[in-house]
């Protein structure tokens, strides 16, 4: 039987409250981490890479000459660490780096070029190239290979289940996040807030996903609308967040409602995809009968809930398509200004707070489609672009955080910048060249805007 978290004492709600709440940071402790997925082909045939032969584990084991330590899987070796970060697979072999936890956009952006300069090394020895895009351009799921993980087995067993769009979003979505500190609860609310109400906006700046097998998918994020339609227990604008007394407690209870995917013993994966967190904690799963979690278990079960921001000891924020290399820096400076950042984070508020709950939904949708164009409160996410992007830059302004250069971070919002003032998303900028240059050819994006 699996050790409990407190000596002999079984895991009751309050523990996994306190999980949450330890999170909590003095500002002079808050940190950033950064990750992005690409997705991997070959540059000879822009084909997507199994996981052997010449696939993704010769990538990951030729990374290792850089000092990356492999972590296995049974024989597989399915990810990599080092001081604080990690490399690891998606479902389909897309290739991600976890960040560790930095104090600047700059160390960011130092972290993330060393990781693709070391990732090209390898990947130009074995043949192979990386795309930063929200949705694979040009490949059907069923080209997509499988890797070798434990969950990746139960999730796509339970995804047809319960959404049209889940396989989808583990086979041919690459995402770019960030992941920010808070300092007590009542900052945590003011953030969870104010970011998922504004995740939307940065779903339009960064939408990248136009084509879906070779051809307009008629959204300008595939990706974004994959995610209205893999699973509603899970997924979402989470309207409890706008709800007076939110906190950890509401999200813990939500969070013991999602159903579960599965329980980690001695490195193997359980399938109790559909079973109940409370159960399990009354000993009740018939997988594991009389078994209860572990605060790990607990752990385990949070990375498995996908709302646009997700909360576990640090808020995520989730709701942007990945993009290339000299975007990737853009989406942890956009949020470290607008959240770390006293009068930025009360600014950015002040332009969402009166949004009615009902409409958030509908601009998380809307903005797939129509990216910049979309519309919330009488507005155009173009003009909440613009204005957020003023916010972020005026609150990394006030951090004054300057590189050996004494550049500030603000300068890593430009190319967003230029995206809000234009109002045409990356997106957009693709179906024009797939319309002109590249003659209705989607694979052209393989050779333009390979990293």
């Amino acid at each position: 039987m699996a050790e409990v978290v407190c000596g002999d004492r079984p895991l009751v709600f309050d523990d996994l409250v306190a999980w949450m709440a330890e999170g909590a940071k003095p500002a002079s402790e808050w940190r950033v981490g950064a990750e992005h997925e690409k997705f991997v082909f070959r540059l000879d045939s822009h084909e997507p890479v199994p996981y052997e032969p010449r696939g993704i584990k010769a990538l990951l084991e030729g990374l290792t000459r850089f000092g990356w330590a492999p972590v296995y899987e049974g024989d597989n070796v399915i990810a990599l660490e080092r001081a604080g970060a990690s490399v690891s697979l998606e479902p389909g072999g897309q290739f991600e780096l976890s960040g560790a936890p930095l104090e600047t956009v700059h160390d960011i952006c130092e972290e993330t070029g060393t990781h693709l300069s070391e990732v090209k090394a390898v990947a130009d020895e074995l043949g192979l190239g990386f795309l930063g895009l929200g949705f694979t351009p040009t490949w059907s799921r069923a080209d997509v290979p499988v890797m070798p993980k434990g969950r990746y087995k139960i999730m796509r067993a339970y995804m047809p289940k319960v959404g049209g769009l889940g396989l989808d979003m583990m086979f041919r979505t690459c995402t770019v996040q960030a992941n920010l500190d808070f300092a007590d609860e009542a900052d945590m609310v003011a953030k969870f807030r104010a970011s998922l109400a504004l995740q939307p906006i940065a779903t339009a700046l960064f939408a990248n996903s136009p084509f879906i097998e070779g051809k307009p998918s008629g959204f300008v994020s595939s990706r974004a609308n994959v995610w209205t339609d893999t699973d509603p227990d899970r997924t979402g604008m989470l309207d409890f967040v706008f709800q007076d007394g939110f906190g950890f407690e509401t999200y813990a209870r939500y969070a013991l409602q999602v159903p579960m995917y599965f329980v980690k013993r001695d490195g193997r994966y359980i399938d109790v995809a559909g079973r109940s967190f409370a159960d399990f904690m009354e000993g009740k799963l018939p997988e594991l009968p009389g078994e209860r979690p572990t605060i790990k278990d607990w752990a385990d079960h949070t990375t498995t809930i996908f709302p646009e921001v997700r909360l576990k000891k640090y808020l995520e924020m989730r709701g942007a398509d990945s993009g290339p290399w000299s975007r990737l820096c853009a989406l942890p400076a956009l949020w470290m200004g607008v959240l770390y950042d006293d009068a930025a984070l009360a600014a950015a508020w002040d332009l969402c707070k009166d949004w009615k709950i009902e409409d958030h939904e509908r601009l998380r949708a809307d903005v797939a489609r129509r990216g910049l164009r979309a519309e919330i409160a009488g507005r155009t996410a173009q003009d909440v672009a613009k204005d957020l992007l003023a916010i972020a830059r005026a609150g990394l302004k006030a951090r004054n955080r300057l590189s050996a250069g004494m550049v500030d971070e603000a300068n890593y919002l430009s190319e967003l910048e230029a995206i809000a003032d234009s109002g045409i998303t990356p997106a957009e900028r693709l179906l024009e060249l797939y319309e002109t240059r590249w003659a209705g050819d989607a694979s052209r994006v393989y050779e333009d805007f390979a990293y």
